[in-house]
């Protein structure tokens, strides 16, 4: 087993591909890419190259039929619902409500895993997710968001990308028990393509693909390389380790590494605020990755 730095180092990792996602993803769509056409590259791309390496590298078959169904259910929370309601809903509100919405998920985690998985709620835990999501929700709020009319129809569909891989979270982790975690990933994104094509095969048909300047290609290959592919990866390697609690609390990094970015490239300033919620922050993260 990987020392638990390896395992910190790897979910922070997650949090800063993630952190960048809420921007570029919002540079991309509608404008030169819908939503769920984006979807649709990112879903085939990706199982081609997990294909690809676990054909060189792993070469593990399925065990039972009961794993392959398993995989589908993961499947639809992991990819089918998460990834097209949060991208329509991205299209549909800003990336600072988006981000404030998805401090929900570590919460929806832990109330997923009690059920599911009957693991059990500790006041540890408990205060870690209510500290991690006091400095977010902190955080963003310095900002300035608004659940106003023009963005509400976007907050319900991120709301509900939100609980949806907050399940697939809890869902995934007794797979990763059983088989690679390139074995997971392959057949997850796999079996999403014909969900994902059917929705957003009439966007990606409309995209003109000569007219779209250079850093929009740059964008959708972050998305593509980092956001899907990268990111996915490490999640479903930290799941062998650690529980579905300890990779949601991670997002609450995200909006912190987001400011963190600002400031280096001078579109923000640090203040002694944004000092005191990020501890709040790291606080969390550490309280949820105590172990009795």
């Amino acid at each position: 087993m990987p020392s638990k730095y390896t395992i910190h180092a790897v979910l922070f990792s997650v949090g800063a591909i993630y952190a960048g996602n809420y921007i570029i993803a919002k540079e991309v769509m509608p404008e030169y890419v819908g939503p769920f056409g984006l979807i649709v590259i990112r879903v085939i791309i990706a199982a081609a190259v997990f294909w690809i390496i676990h054909a060189i590298w792993i070469k593990e078959k399925l065990k039972s039929r009961k794993d392959f169904f398993l995989l589908l259910r993961a499947t639809a929370f992991g990819v089918v619902i998460n990834q097209l309601f949060f991208f329509k809903g991205l299209s549909l509100t800003s990336p600072i409500n988006a981000s404030l919405i998805m401090t929900a998920t570590p919460i929806l985690v832990l109330i997923s895993s009690a059920i599911i998985l009957k693991e059990k709620i500790t006041k540890l835990k408990m205060l870690g997710v209510l500290l991690g999501c006091s400095g977010a929700i902190l955080l963003i709020g310095n900002s300035g968001f608004s659940f106003s009319g023009d963005t509400f129809k976007g907050d319900i569909l991120v709301f509900i990308n939100a609980c949806s891989y907050g399940i697939y979270l809890v869902l995934v982790k007794p797979i990763m028990d059983k088989y690679h975690p390139i074995t997971v990933v392959k057949w997850i994104f796999t079996l999403a393509i014909p969900f994902v094509t059917l929705v957003g095969f009439s966007d990606l048909v409309l995209v003109d693909w000569d007219q779209m300047p250079g850093k929009i290609y740059l964008s959708i290959f972050y998305i593509v390389a980092a956001v899907t592919i990268l990111a996915y990866l490490l999640n479903a390697w930290s799941l062998r380790y650690v529980n579905a609690s300890m990779v949601g609390i991670y997002i609450y990094l995200q909006p912190l590494l987001a400011s963190f970015l600002a400031v280096l490239l001078g579109k923000d300033e640090l203040t002694l605020n944004k000092v005191f919620f990020a501890f709040l922050i790291f606080s969390g993260v550490y309280l949820v990755s105590i172990k009795k």
